[in-house]
């Protein structure tokens, strides 16, 4: 049985109760039983895997591969995830380059069974995607006692990464825009609707840069590898998450009391 996180608080406060906690917590969560099983299979075993096939059929890996990259759901897709892999991202063709969500790319990019070599073959590799796996299934875990706190933690660790890369502008947002984790926390920090997501890309691109201007002074992305820039983003969008459910509850205890006191007077 795995640790299960300790969460007194909701909102930016049990953020900050969470940030003070998590070296502890996560180690904990990290040597459960049931994770240290799956982790030690697969530092021993991904190296004997070289194609596609050879991790689909094997649950173990598939298991760990694709929570690494939060895919966890599609354990059962065994043929779809194998062309994903076998494609790879090479070609523009490719199944993962024409797919809206990105962790597909980043999945077949990370495994490389297009190149010559897979990444399987790299000695580091294993306790790489070992370590993608931990953070994923930590925050899995954080997520059954507040979605929020998941959506935080994906996005300190995602959003940093993806500020530092080496990619343009555009295409970092074009990838928040593409994963539904990211784009909830950018929609809720920015006060945008989730509607927004139906516009054509362009038209999202141009609102998303205009907010972060708006909100945050700066309209570029690589803003958020500054861990202040960083916090605020998390800060706007808990305290905004927070205050619009407390509104719903509210909103929903004054209808009940609306009722209660109209079937009374009848």
């Amino acid at each position: 049985m795995s640790y299960t996180p300790v969460l007194p608080l909701s909102g930016y406060a049990g953020w900050a109760m969470l940030n003070r906690t998590k070296a502890v917590q996560t180690a904990a969560f990290n040597n459960s039983p049931d994770i240290t099983r799956d982790t030690d299979y697969f530092k021993a075993n991904i190296g004997k895997v070289k194609t596609a096939d050879d991790l689909v059929n094997d649950r173990r890996l598939l298991r760990v591969a694709l929570g690494a990259f939060g895919l966890d759901d599609d354990i059962d897709n065994k043929a779809f995830i194998k062309k994903i892999l076998s494609d790879g991202s090479t070609s523009d063709t490719a199944l993962a380059n024409r797919m809206a969500d990105k962790r597909y790319l980043s999945l077949t990019q990370a495994f490389g069974f297009d190149l010559a070599t897979p990444s399987t073959q790299v000695s580091t590799f294993g306790s790489d995607i070992v370590g993608k796996f931990l953070d994923k299934q930590f925050q899995i875990a954080v997520g059954d006692q507040d979605q929020d706190m998941r959506l935080a933690l994906n996005a300190q660790s995602e959003v940093s990464d993806l500020a530092s890369s080496t990619a343009s502008d555009t295409t970092k947002w074009y990838k928040v825009m593409g994963n539904t984790a990211l784009a909830t926390v950018f929609q809720k920090a920015l006060n945008l609707p989730s509607s927004v997501a139906s516009l054509d890309v362009d038209q999202q691109l141009a609102i998303y840069q205009s907010k972060a201007k708006d909100v945050f002074g700066d309209s570029g992305f690589a803003q958020f590898s500054d861990s202040a820039q960083m916090d605020t983003l998390i800060k706007k969008f808990l305290i905004r998450s927070q205050a619009d459910t407390l509104l719903a509850q509210s909103s929903s205890t004054s209808i009940a009391l609306t009722l209660l006191q109209g079937a009374r007077s009848s």
